[in-house]
């Protein structure tokens, strides 16, 4: 017998029929149900899974599945059927039709008639005929069957008309499944969740783990350097990547962000002007709406605040101030005052700057700075220019 399942004749099981189906417990996709799928394995470890594989016949119609082992979960009742190939199973596939192409199956099928009422007992290999369209799409699978391999079968394909394309007509859905704790070696386009928090995979070279709500990728070992490139959510807090521009990063548990927060800059060439009494981050005579600044606190919750302007008052009489207001959201934290301001006075423009350490702020929040302007005297128009904001993390 070419395929054998353990735990299914009828007429009893024999000890070769136990040894060769021999796969020990399963990848679990519940807490009761396995996964279906194929073992993997391949000669001299080459290749992911050589097991069950489809050989066509150049120019004809017939292909063989070659040897393997694999899992056939069906209901919780029913249980999971191991399954092994111990020789080929040949397959001839029917013509095609003369006006439109098909998309046949070729799964590997258990037949139980204690559940199905076919008056069957064994496992198959068999394949499942699609209908010919002018869209072709694969049939459903049967009940209690593993999807191997779809086969296009061009309309006209025959053994006289050169039979099927086997390398563009076949594609390959073998699933794998391995013994439970196994990582799992699987296809890119494998988007079964996994079994539970901790299950791992192999996935074009790159191992994953399964989150509870997505495959998380550790292209190295935990505590290890991401390559740029490679990662785009981390898989926990404190990871470190590279970023493409070259950057170190630090994965927050929501979104990447400077290991080493540098100092952020903003500035505005446009000169404005401003006779208000309050302070104001709109100038008058100038393209520039407001200058603003974001910056995350560092881990320390401290930074400093350096800002500053080419300025002028209008006369000795009045001053011209420039002050930082800080915001979290909506949130003052720091209202502009004259006490944090950078001022000037007299008719001819002077640079003057400040610098200020602002603290207690929480780590890995957004902040904004806001460059905020008065003139002390309403009769007196203050002007400002080559306005500058910068903000330096205190470690």
């Amino acid at each position: 017998m070419a395929v054998r399942s353990a735990w299914l004749s009828p007429d009893g099981q024999t000890r070769e029929d136990t040894r060769v189906t021999q796969i020990g417990a399963v990848a679990p996709v519940s807490d009761i149900k396995g996964r279906s799928g194929v073992l993997p394995g391949s000669e001299n470890g080459l290749y992911r899974v050589t097991g069950l594989w489809l050989n066509g016949t150049t120019g004809g119609m017939t292909a063989t599945v070659g040897v393997g082992r694999a899992v056939v979960q069906t209901s919780v009742a029913r249980g999971a059927y191991p399954v092994a190939v111990t020789e080929p199973v040949p397959l001839t596939f029917d013509a095609g039709d003369s006006q439109f192409g098909r998309v046949d199956l070729v799964v590997l099928r258990i037949y139980d008639d204690d559940y199905d009422g076919s008056g069957r007992t064994e496992a198959v290999v068999e394949i499942v005929k699609g209908a010919a369209a002018a869209t072709p799409v694969a049939p459903a699978a049967p009940d209690a069957s593993l999807v191997l391999f779809t086969v296009a079968v061009a309309k006209n394909a025959g053994a006289g008309s050169g039979g099927i394309d086997w390398d563009s007509a076949r594609v390959d859905l073998r699933p794998t499944t391995v013994p439970l704790g196994g990582i799992l070696p699987t296809r890119s386009d494998d988007t079964a969740p996994g079994g539970y928090p901790g299950h791992y995979r192999d996935v074009n070279d790159t191992l994953q783990r399964w989150s509870s709500t997505a495959w998380v990728s550790y292209p190295k070992g935990v505590g290890g350097l991401v390559p740029a490139g490679v990662l785009t959510t981390g898989g926990y807090v404190g990871q470190y990547r590279d970023s493409t521009l070259g950057q170190l990063q630090r994965w927050n548990g929501s979104a990447w962000q400077p290991a080493v927060p540098g100092p952020v800059f903003a500035q505005s060439l446009d000169a404005g002007t401003t006779a208000s009494t309050t302070y104001t981050a709109a100038l008058a005579s100038t393209a520039v709406t407001a200058l603003t600044l974001n910056f995350t606190a560092p881990p320390s919750g401290a930074v400093i605040i350096s800002l500053g302007a080419r300025m002028s008052s209008g006369g000795e009489t009045a001053q011209a101030h420039m002050s930082p207001q800080v915001t979290l959201g909506s949130t003052v934290i720091w209202a502009a005052d004259d006490e944090r301001a950078a001022s000037g006075s007299g008719a001819v423009s002077k640079s003057t700057s400040t610098q200020l350490r602002l603290a207690s702020l929480t780590a890995g929040s957004t902040y904004t700075v806001t460059a905020m302007h008065r003139s002390s005297n309403a009769t007196f128009t203050c002007a400002f220019d080559t306005i500058f904001l910068r903000v330096d993390p205190i470690a």
